[in-house]
Formats: structure tokens, sequence, C-alpha cells
């Protein structure tokens, strides 16, 4: 339970209840986080839009490496939920257990390539309050996503950062998406 709690009747706009039912049927429920934005339904619709656009099959950055990215921002921002999904996605995608296990000393770890490597220091170069983005890293970025992967990178971040810092603002907790997500959670 969130914060702030959705009433079960609570009185979608009509536009809004249609992709609530279509969430609910692919999913068996409605996530906490979706029934919140909802409430806002430009904003919901914006955000859905956004999120569809960056996690398409044409995107220029790979889908482990999305969810990687996401899983990441998630941990720094401490919001259990995304963690959660973003791990339950990886594992989806291919991502090792090991590597999840790893992902907070990417850095260090022989489990993550070079290119993912960079990606996820420009996720966390991204999600630092103060934002110091290295032109090297970029330019390493450049060479293995090219020019539009680190602009859709730099939106993904900001989508995942946008997504994460509500969800822990209004105190959502995991949803048991991920069998090993409670490992990957940052500490209190």
């Amino acid at each position: 339970m969130s914060l702030i709690p959705t009433p079960d009747d609570y009185p979608y706009a009509w536009y809004v209840r249609p992709i609530l039912a279509l969430i609910r049927k692919r999913l068996g429920r409605v996530p906490e986080p979706v029934r919140l934005w909802a409430r806002t339904p430009l904003a919901f619709i914006g955000f859905q839009l956004m999120l569809r656009t960056l996690e398409r099959k044409g995107s220029p950055l790979d889908g482990r490496l999305r969810a990687l990215v996401r899983t990441r921002i998630a941990q720094l921002n401490h919001c259990h939920f995304c963690v959660d999904l973003n791990a339950s996605h990886a594992l989806e995608r291919g991502v090792s257990e090991a590597q999840l296990d790893d992902l907070d000393r990417f850095r260090d770890s022989p489990l993550f390539s070079p290119e993912e490597k960079d990606a996820l220091a420009y996720a966390e170069a991204i999600t630092a309050t103060a934002i110091d983005v290295d032109a090297e890293l970029v330019h390493r970025l450049r060479q293995s996503v090219g020019d539009d992967g680190v602009i859709e990178l730099a939106a993904l971040c900001g989508h995942q950062n946008l997504s994460a810092k509500f969800n822990a603002a209004l105190g959502i907790p995991a949803e048991g998406y991920c069998p090993i997500g409670s490992r990957l959670q940052p500490p209190p």
C-alpha cells in the first residue's frame, strides 16, 4: 500500500479506463503506481507513451541494457517497486542473476561489458543530484550505441528517474515481480 491509497472505485477519467482494462487483462491486476499515475490522466498518458517509445523493438539500445539501466536507477532512487519490476524484466531479457547481484558494483565486476559499464556510469551520472557527465564517457557511448543511442539513453534515464522518484515519494512497495528482487534492494 502506498502512502496515498487509491480506492477500488476511484472515478478515473473515461479515456483512461480502457488503458487500465488492458493492463489488468495483461497482468491480472493494475499495479499501484499505475493506479496513482492514472489519477492525473494527461500525465499518465504521456508517461505511458514515453514508456512505449523507449521500450520499442526498434530502439538503438538493447533490451538487456535498458533493463540494467532502469534497475540501477531504481536502486539509486530507493524505489522498491521499480527494482522489483525492472529486475524481472532484466531476467526475462537474459540478464543473469549474478549480474543483477553485482549491479551496484558494476565498475569492478567482470560480468559487465565495457559498453554496459559505460551506459551504467552514464545512468549514475544523470541520476546524481549534481549531474556531471564526462565528455569522454559520452564519446565512448557514441562509439558503441551511436548518437541516437546516447540521446535515447538520456531519455531512458530521465524517464526511469521520473518513475522511481514518483514511486519512492509515494512509498510504493515492491509487488513481487522478481524472485530475487528483495536481495537487490538498496539499504535503507
